[in-house]
């Protein structure tokens, strides 16, 4: 495989499973050292990374804590001297209920972590990125920035956000050598997906259905946009969300 991120530091967060995953073991493939971050301690992405010939540490980090996420970014420059890469993809889908029954801790928990939480990485990694000249950052959002899901009110909010927040942020740094922009996945097969459907097959073939491709995407199809986007194929995308969808949001 083409080591195009050699020399490159690659920072995900959310790296323990499903579309994490699959995005640092594509960097490490392509030569990048890769920073593993989550808010559980990760063993099997590590393990993998270093089966495959590749560079990683993990650095424990809850990105809704400022100071969690300000250390990770240290530790990432201490440990590697630069940051040329990140992948903001930690988030929670939270507890499915129409707004007037959505908790108050539920929403704040969602937007804590995937509005919140991404900003507060970009807070502290486009410093790094402005001290090399450039850099790229990628934030996960989905379709649900894009369009509604009845019964999602917190994530679908946190998600619409983070597609503003991407383009605001794309505006202020472009140029500075610093490109932004999102991903806006459809129906992936990840634990994720597997916990809003209970595991039940019928409603994972019903998801199918509903995609004008006519099957659920995989992990790795959202790892590979990741990998074009940080790469010098896209020099000219800043400020955009992508959706990988199976052309759900052309319906």
């Amino acid at each position: 495989m083409e080591q195009i991120f050699k020399n490159k530091v690659a920072l995900i967060t959310g790296s323990s499973y499903g579309i994490g995953k699959a995005t640092a073991i594509a960097f490490a493939q392509r030569g990048a050292k890769v920073v593993l971050s989550d808010w559980k301690d990760d063993v099997d992405t590590l393990d993998t990374i270093h089966q495959v010939g590749g560079e990683a540490i993990f650095v424990k980090c809850d990105v809704s804590n400022e100071s969690m996420v300000k250390s990770l970014i240290e530790e990432t420059i201490r440990r590697f001297g630069k940051l040329d890469l990140a992948f903001n993809n930690a988030g929670i889908e939270g507890t499915p209920a129409p707004a007037p029954d959505c908790t108050r801790d539920n929403w704040d928990k969602v937007i804590g972590i995937n509005l919140t939480g991404t900003w507060l990485c970009m807070r502290y990694e486009i410093p790094a990125m402005l001290s090399q000249g450039k850099g790229v950052i990628i934030n996960n959002a989905s379709i649900a920035g894009l369009v509604g899901f009845p019964g999602m009110p917190a994530y679908v909010a946190s998600k619409h956000g983070l597609v503003g927040l991407t383009k605001n942020v794309a505006l202020d740094f472009a140029k500075e050598g610093i490109r932004v922009n999102a991903v806006c996945p459809g129906v992936i097969h990840t634990p994720m997906i597997d916990r809003y459907t209970g595991g039940d097959q019928q409603v994972l073939e019903q998801f199918a259905e509903a995609t004008p491709m006519g099957r659920i995407g995989q992990p790795e199809e959202i790892a590979e946009t990741v990998v074009f986007l940080c790469s010098d194929a896209a020099s000219y995308i800043t400020g955009q969300a992508i959706a990988v969808d199976g052309s759900w949001t052309t319906k």
